[in-house]
């Protein structure tokens, strides 16, 4: 881009810039310019500037054919500027003319003024030796209407004397309005005199002086003692109003109406003051506040009034009848506040409410006092009780009248939250201890009952117990009840802890089972263990019951409370069951040591030729059956079934014994009958355990015809389908129980020998789930096999 188009660009074509004032030709040169160098500057930069432009427009020699049209519109542009300053500058001069004439007429004002001033000085100067010897005259005036005031006043203070006697006549009989007007009348004189003496100018410096307020005092002196004296027999009445107003409430009301005169009384006073109307001073004892010391004493008197059966005695027992003296107390004086003080005062006062909460201040402090005491559960339990049953029920503060008067949230409460927790935590452990001891004592009975010689007592099912269960159950129940009285809370605790000495009481329990098991053994022919194995079952009955009561409290929880508890909640049923597993071992280990004299006998020649001894042992196992009738189910389902297996399993331990081995297959024969027979005696004594006990597919009788159709089996060559078959039922049966099986046989040879144990090696079949083995409780006795090579010895 060149030059000219940039000129042309930046600046319209044939126009001057407003910053750059056009100037004439050879006006350089006037009058002046060396006092005014910034004039002179100004035109430098003018030139400059127009130069510059000139440069732009006129680059070249074509464009200065528009020299005129230039030359003519600037010269328009300067004259419009001319006539511009012109214009500005007349209308300043013309500003400047008003403002000096506008000067002029105010100095003509000021000497006016001036002069005005000087007169009312001189004035003043003369008047001042007039105002002297006005002095002397205003001090007369003064003197003169003080002399005025106490000779107008003579009567009065001649009757100051006889009026102060009449009125402490009045306030030592109570007479106490006629007081109050006689105080007021008095009160009033002095107060006027003392104004009257001031000089009544309204005028601060017009004070008395000390000498007229002592000899004012001196013939007032027993105002003052007059106000105490009755505002002393004012607050007796206030404070013993409650015991006073049904009888009389006369000099309350009087108290009242004294105190509302006298509020308004300062009221006056105060606005008086307030209102700068003048600056009298406030009289002597003002302002009394006796509506505020009105309710002080009321509830002092409140304070005192139930210190009074506060005091009385509360520990022990006698905690429960205290608390409830003090609510009939409260009661009745509540009553006595809503309907007869409560009509005695003005409605502001609402005199019900502050009786409320004076008394609720003073029940705080007195529960506070007996909560820090060592107390015992009961009386916990009747504090609580009253605190967060009785205090807040229709019966007290909860009545519809009583909420009215005073919110809820307007009163803190009886007992804090965090004090409230301690003393449920203490009367949780106090009835911990208690339970405890309780617990050990009725463990100690119980021992005590197994030793005696008579057979333990049955409900009215039949079922054998003792009294354990009842004294732990009653106990448990009472105690939850009773907790549930003050809360969910509370009720979750006890129960919590009532489970944790549950548990306790079923280990001790389990222990003594075992020590009595130990006793037995120790001394089986004790005439004092006649009847163990009735207790024992009694025992097992027991703690059926315990499982219910144990499962009634843990449902009787809240399940909110499951999580509350810091230490490991507690399992009393896992301790009953352990309990359970204990005692019936013990009944399944007595039932074997009844059964051992005969067991040798199965399985010989003589049994197998007579059938002896299997009908004894039906007879002792018919014995333990109806015993076991007296055991609460499902431990008398779990006692039958145990007994199946017992009896099957010493049947199998005798067979594996080998004390008959056959010799022919006749013996095979007659064994496996005899087996069959015996089976069919044991389902006659188990005939009503099919439906009720064990399923038919896991019954360990159904074991002895297997075995008897494996020994009468005729062709040998079978066995191997045979124990195959065998060990499909009985996974856990092994290769030395089907040898031994084999020896009983007597005809087996080495091959098939061989071939069976080498089929029992390959399948070893795994146990399936909930498969009980009974192959494994049988050991199988080592061989007796005579080594034959002689004895040498080792080179």
């Amino acid at each position: 881009m060149s030059r000219d188009q940039n000129h042309v660009g930046e600046q319209p074509e044939g126009s001057v810039p407003d910053s750059v004032p056009f100037s004439v030709p050879g006006t350089d040169a006037r009058p002046g310019a060396e006092a005014w160098p910034e004039v002179e500057q100004a035109e430098r930069l003018a030139r400059g500037a127009a130069l510059k432009w000139a440069s732009g427009v006129f680059c070249r020699p074509e464009h200065l054919e528009r020299l005129s049209q230039y030359k003519k519109r600037e010269s328009q542009r300067t004259t419009s500027i001319h006539t511009r300053l012109k214009s500005m500058v007349r209308s300043y001069l013309e500003g400047v003319g008003w403002g000096l004439e506008q000067l002029r007429d105010a100095r003509a004002e000021l000497m006016t003024v001036s002069q005005a001033l000087k007169k009312t000085g001189l004035e003043s100067s003369r008047s001042t030796d007039g105002e002297r010897s006005l002095e002397k005259l205003r001090e007369v005036s003064v003197h003169h209407r003080q002399l005025l005031t106490a000779v107008s006043n003579l009567p009065r203070l001649y009757a100051v004397r006889s009026m102060v006697l009449e009125t402490e006549r009045l306030v030592e009989s109570r007479r106490l309005l006629e007081a109050h007007a006689l105080l007021m009348d008095l009160e009033q004189w002095q107060d006027e005199i003392l104004w009257q003496l001031s000089g009544n100018t309204g005028m601060e410096n017009s004070a008395l002086s000390p000498e007229d307020q002592e000899l004012v005092a001196k013939y007032f002196s027993g105002v003052g003692n007059l106000v105490e004296a009755l505002g002393k027999e004012m607050w007796a009445v206030v404070s013993s109003a409650l015991a006073l107003a049904r009888q009389n409430p006369t000099p309350f009301v009087s108290a009242v109406r004294i105190v509302e005169r006298e509020e308004a009384l300062d009221r006056a006073f105060l606005e008086e003051r307030g209102g700068n109307r003048s600056s009298r001073p406030l009289p002597p004892q003002r302002p009394r506040c006796w509506r505020a010391a009105f309710f002080q004493v009321f509830e002092d008197g409140v304070s005192t009034r139930f210190r009074s059966v506060s005091f009385l005695h509360t520990r022990g027992p006698g905690l429960a009848g205290h608390l409830s003296a003090i609510q009939h107390g409260v009661m009745a004086d509540l009553a006595t506040v809503c309907c007869l003080l409560e009509h005695c005062v003005p409605p502001h006062y609402q005199l019900t409410g502050a009786y409320i909460k004076a008394i609720h201040q003073c029940l705080h402090n007195h529960l506070a006092q007996i909560s820090s005491w060592d107390l015992e559960s009961g009386e916990i339990f009747a504090v609580l009780n009253w605190v967060l049953h009785v205090y807040d029920s229709p019966d007290m503060m909860g009545h519809p009248e009583m909420v009215k008067e005073v919110k809820k949230e307007d009163l803190p409460p009886l007992i804090p939250p965090e004090r409230l927790e301690q003393l449920q935590s203490k009367y949780v452990q106090s009835v911990q201890r208690s339970v405890s001891e309780w617990m050990y004592k009725a463990l100690q009975v119980e021992l005590q009952d197994w030793q005696r010689d008579q057979e333990p007592d049955t409900d009215h099912e039949g079922f054998y117990q003792t009294s354990l269960p009842t004294i732990i159950t009653q106990m448990l129940e009472e105690n939850a009840r009773v907790a549930l009285m003050i809360g969910e809370t509370l009720r979750d605790q006890t129960i919590q802890m009532g489970l944790y000495e549950m548990e306790k009481l079923l280990n001790r329990f389990r222990e003594a089972l075992v020590e009595l098991g130990k006793e037995h053994r120790r001394e089986p022919d004790n005439h004092n263990n006649r009847f163990y194995l009735h207790y024992l079952l009694a025992s097992i009955s027991n703690c059926i019951v315990l499982k219910k009561s144990t499962e009634s409290l843990q449902q009787q929880q809240s399940p909110r409370s499951m999580g509350q508890f810091s230490r490991t909640p507690p399992n009393p049923l896992a301790a009953l069951d352990r309990a359970v597993r204990r005692a019936c071992r013990l009944v399944m280990d007595q039932l074997l040591v009844d059964l051992q004299p005969f067991l040798p006998g199965l399985l010989t020649r003589p049994w197998l030729v007579q059938g002896e001894p299997t009908p004894k042992l039906c007879g002792i196992l018919e014995h333990h059956l109806e015993l076991y009738g007296r055991v609460r189910p499902p431990c008398r389902q779990r006692l039958q079934e145990e007994t199946q297996w017992l009896i099957v399993v010493e049947y199998v331990r005798a067979l594996m014994q080998k004390r008959l081995v056959c010799r022919n297959g006749k013996d095979r024969t007659q064994l496996a009958q005899q087996m069959i027979q015996d089976d069919q005696q044991f389902r006659e004594l188990f005939h009503g355990l099919e439906g009720e006990g064990v399923p038919p597919e896991v019954n360990p009788l159904a074991l002895l015809p297997v075995l008897a159709d494996f020994l009468q089996l005729k062709d040998p060559g079978m066995l191997t389908l045979e124990v195959s078959g065998l060990t499909a039922k009985y996974p856990d049966i092994s290769d030395e129980h089907v040898s031994i099986l084999l020896d009983i046989r007597g005809d087996v040879s080495r091959d098939v020998r061989g071939a069976v144990l080498d089929l029992l090696e390959q399948s070893a079949p795994s146990l399936p789930v909930g498969y009980r083995p009974i192959f494994t409780d049988i050991l199988v006795p080592p061989s007796t096999v005579v080594f034959c090579l002689p004895k040498a010895k080792c080179a």
